[in-house]
């Protein structure tokens, strides 16, 4: 797991904790925010896994040229 990967997951946690608050609270805005917060969580969570990928794929492209 690279560091995008943990900073996405870290701000899925923050989004669902925030969502959650709101929705107890009946604060819009914040459940707002938290919803925010998971996706943007999300994306950064699927590009550090494609990146992950990518680098993979790159070093074996390497690796067979040798």
């Amino acid at each position: 797991m690279n560091k995008d990967e943990t900073k996405g997951a870290w701000d899925q946690l923050k989004g669902e904790v925030k969502r959650t608050a709101g929705k107890v609270s009946d604060n819009e805005s914040l459940e707002a925010e938290g919803n925010v917060d998971k996706g943007k969580g999300i994306l950064k969570e699927k590009y550090g896994g494609a990146k992950e990928r990518l680098a993979s794929e790159f070093n074996n492209a390497i690796d067979k040229t040798r």
